[in-house]
């Protein structure tokens, strides 16, 4: 008796490296905070807090762009610092994620009449999961992260269904 007929193929037994390695890896992301205004402080260092603690979930602060998987930007981004924001995105490892935390970070928020606003970081840099709020509840953010890891697991999903197709 073959044991994928006793398991099943779809068992654990079965698993693809590749799908223990995004499963891991939604179980662990490792996050920058590139955090340039109240956003930082209101929205994702609450959620850090005792509190709502982002430890148990599996999400931990890092604080070089190279250990990291998630690029957060909080804050109104100006021009200047568009280089920089960047540049840390071009840093960080493959695969790689970025979350739009807050109205200034997603659209330039209050300050968007200003010419030195840039009116979103999704100008700058590819956004995967925009937060909303002014400053965003540290649930929004919690929610946030859930969205993050359903959208690895569908990349999961669509890369393994894509290599079956061509085979």
């Amino acid at each position: 008796m073959a044991i994928d007929r006793f398991t099943g193929e779809n068992s654990i037994v079965f698993i693809k490296s590749e799908q223990l390695f995004d499963f891991a890896r939604t179980k662990s992301l490792w996050y920058m905070a590139f955090g340039i205004a109240c956003c930082a402080i209101e929205g994702l260092m609450h959620a850090s807090g005792p509190r709502f603690d982002f430890d148990r979930s599996g999400v931990f602060f890092r604080n070089s762009p190279r250990q990291t998987d998630v690029m957060i930007v909080a804050g109104t981004v100006n021009l200047k610092m568009a280089e920089v924001v960047r540049r840390l995105y071009d840093e960080m490892p493959e695969p790689k994620y970025v979350v739009a935390m807050g109205a200034c970070a997603s659209t330039g928020g209050p300050f968007r009449e200003y010419p030195n606003v840039v009116m979103g970081v999704d100008k700058i840099v590819p956004v995967d999961v925009y937060i909303p709020g002014c400053p965003p509840r540290p649930e929004s953010v919690q929610y946030g992260f859930m969205q993050l890891r359903k959208r690895i697991m569908r990349q999961t999903e669509e890369r393994l269904a894509a290599r079956e197709r061509n085979e």
